[in-house]
């Protein structure tokens, strides 16, 4: 029996097998790479008020703060400052998305499951829980001064509490004006 070759494999029982190498699928086209000398940072803080359990787009004044800060090129991270609220990139075209995505969280974590800390109501350790499902923080590359979405995508706030709230979001670009 000579050397395998590198398109064989010897398995257990002594019998050859063809080795099958997965290639990446060929890139079909790629933008030309652009470089850009980050020399801006503009913060700022929005207050979000929300109607109880749900979905709040937020997509608007993402782009209402990158008009202001004058973004051209960069990147958008958006923070939310609470452990029982949330941030998501989801479908803002059919709104049945987002009711089976709150289908979904509240099958992940019931307020009716037996919780030790419920200091503020039955639906608080469940909203942490969900927030630890979901995102805290979101970066959304900008170029040409518009966020980088995909067609059907938006920014949302998911207010996880059933009672409304305020809520405090950081919107923070960095890159060039």
């Amino acid at each position: 029996m000579g050397p395998r070759s590198s398109a064989q494999l010897r398995t257990r029982r002594g019998r050859r097998s063809e080795r099958f190498v997965v290639s990446p699928p060929k890139i079909t086209s790629r933008s030309p790479s652009s470089a850009v000398a980050v020399n801006t940072i503009v913060t700022s803080q929005l207050a979000v008020p929300t109607r109880g359990r749900g979905f709040v787009d937020i997509t608007a004044d993402a782009e209402a703060f990158l008009e202001e800060a004058g973004a051209r090129e960069g990147a958008l991270t958006v923070f939310i400052r609470h452990t029982s609220a949330s941030l998501t990139i989801q479908e803002n075209a059919d709104p049945t998305v987002l009711d089976d995505l709150l289908s979904a969280l509240k099958r992940a974590a019931p307020e009716d499951a037996p919780w030790t800390h419920d200091t503020e109501g039955p639906d608080d350790m469940p909203a942490h829980v969900k927030t630890m499902l979901t995102s805290t923080s979101l970066q959304i590359p900008v170029q040409g001064g518009e966020l980088l979405l995909g067609t059907w995508q938006a920014i949302y706030l998911i207010e996880h509490r059933s009672k409304p709230h305020r809520r405090e979001i950081v919107l923070q670009f960095i890159g060039a004006i």
